[in-house]
């Protein structure tokens, strides 16, 4: 998995695709999350009604695909 500092130093630039695959998450939402997996897992169980290991696994995957 992408490490938390690469994420961070990426954020700017995937923000954009994190608002096309979680189009419910506000782009408030997505900059208090600032690329931290955690809070954007919890954002996503929050709006989608997702299991914790669900919305982190769907979070996982998304930086890994763009590791």
């Amino acid at each position: 998995m992408v490490n938390s500092d690469q994420i961070a130093g990426k954020w700017k630039q995937l923000k954009g695709e994190a608002k096309i695959a979680w189009g419910k998450l506000t782009d408030d939402e997505l900059d208090k999350a600032e690329g931290h997996a955690e809070k954007l897992a919890g954002l996503i169980q929050e709006r989608y009604g997702k299991t914790r290991e669900e919305a982190e696994t769907e979070v996982r995957r998304f930086f890994d695909d763009r590791a």
